[in-house]
């Protein structure tokens, strides 16, 4: 394992790249088959298997669990889980382990996450039923928009792809943060003690210096469990039992041996990439069209989810770069355009994944507003992803010069990719 482990050349963060280019063009194959699927002779039975009660009863608040829900609230924890790995990872010994460092993409994160919520809210939020929406276009699909920057190959320096890389996983933070606060109706407290001291007694292993990860997974597992019955979602325990796995600095190096997160992110993320988020994507990407119409993507909930999506992203995002390095609280992303970095910025509005799992728990008793919300956003996922590849295609690399300039500082080589990581 120390072998195969210390041999990779590429640092965690250009593997995550790379894989969730490869994950995000599946993802979006599987999101495409199920639109076909939903709208063909299959589309009953595509319904009925994902909401067919195949059980146990874990909860009584979730009753019999089906294929969705095993889907969404069992193997989306393993999604969960990584993302908290990836944030542990990169805040203690990656991209944004120092303040300098998360300068530029915290500002850009957290307007990018505030002002789709307030167009969407603008569109949507004088209707009750709706305005528990408002997180919905909030959040950046990384695996999808990584898979749109692949189909463009060279043309998105690379420095713009860590920006987005960045920018993504704090705003999923921030999202887990939502979802924990703000879409938890009812707690169970002794459930939720349990879950506190399986917390503690995971914290307690890592000060002890306990480091074999068959111990951490069966207390994720429990963990997990016991976040069910508490009423908080059940996804909100993989970030949580992420933050307790123990982490071996590794600076200059890829990746450390002897750290337990970092050969628990290696063996997760294949799966991740390339089987949990495309079941997810399948299984709840299926909108039925049928009497679909451009009067129904104009209806407050699709229309204030797609246009928080384009709209908010795009000026919520670029707003943040611009802000931050107009002020100098941070440097612009070398070797990159204005141009180029207001496509990435657009590029942000595809909220794919986590905006599909913030409208199911936005709207868990109505169906119809569910399948509105997925409308939406696809309309604004996808109006993101054409309008931010088409300005990144045509759109003019920095001057040799600029390129030049970031070669000498070690960050870029003359072709436009990364010296080191």
């Amino acid at each position: 394992m120390q072998n195969r482990i210390l041999s990779q050349p590429l640092s965690v963060l250009r593997r995550l790249l790379d894989s969730e280019a490869a994950g995000g063009i599946i993802l979006i194959v599987a999101a495409a088959a199920a639109i076909i699927v939903a709208n063909s002779a299959l589309g009953d039975f595509y319904r009925h298997a994902l909401h067919a009660q195949i059980g146990p009863t874990l909860s009584e608040n979730l009753g019999p669990m089906t294929p969705h829900l095993w889907i969404n609230d069992g193997l989306m924890a393993v999604f969960f889980l990584l993302v908290g790995l990836e944030i542990k990872r990169e805040m203690a010994d990656g991209r944004l382990s120092t303040w300098e460092q998360r300068r530029l993409p915290a500002l850009p994160a957290l307007l990018g996450m505030a002002f789709p919520a307030m167009i969407y809210l603008a569109f949507a939020g004088s209707s009750p039923a709706l305005a528990g929406g408002w997180a919905i276009p909030a959040a950046t699909d990384i695996a999808f928009a990584m898979g749109v920057l692949a189909l463009l190959g060279r043309r998105a320096p690379l420095s713009l792809k860590l920006f987005l890389v960045t920018v993504a996983i704090l705003d999923d933070l921030g999202a887990v943060l939502i979802i924990a606060v703000f879409y938890t109706s009812s707690l169970n407290v002794i459930a939720m003690a349990a879950a506190a001291s399986i917390l503690i007694a995971m914290w307690g292993m890592n000060r002890l210096g306990l480091r074999h990860l068959g111990f951490y997974v069966v207390a994720a597992a429990l963990l997990w469990y016991a976040t069910l019955l508490s009423g908080v979602h059940a996804t909100v325990a993989g970030v949580l039992a992420a933050l307790m796995i123990p982490i071996s600095g590794s600076p200059g190096a890829p990746d450390s041996a002897e750290s337990p997160l970092h050969r628990l992110e290696h063996a997760l993320t294949p799966w991740v990439a390339f089987l949990i988020v495309p079941i997810f994507g399948f299984a709840n990407a299926g909108v039925d069209l049928a009497g679909s119409s451009l009067a129904t993507l104009l209806a407050p909930l699709p229309l204030g989810i797609a246009a928080g999506l384009f709209f908010g992203k795009q000026i919520g995002v670029f707003g943040g770069v611009l802000l931050a390095v107009k002020t100098g609280l941070a440097a612009k992303p070398r070797g990159a355009t204005w141009l180029q970095i207001y496509a990435v910025c657009l590029l942000c509005g595809i909220g794919f994944t986590m905006s599909l799992f913030i409208g199911g728990l936005a709207f868990p008793d109505n169906p119809e507003l569910v399948e509105e919300a997925k409308a939406g956003i696809l309309a604004g996922s996808l109006l993101s992803a054409i309008v931010g590849c088409a300005i990144l295609r045509f759109a003019r690399p920095a001057d040799d010069a600029l390129l030049v300039e970031a070669a000498q500082q070690g960050e870029i080589r003359a072709d436009g990719d990364v010296a080191r990581l």
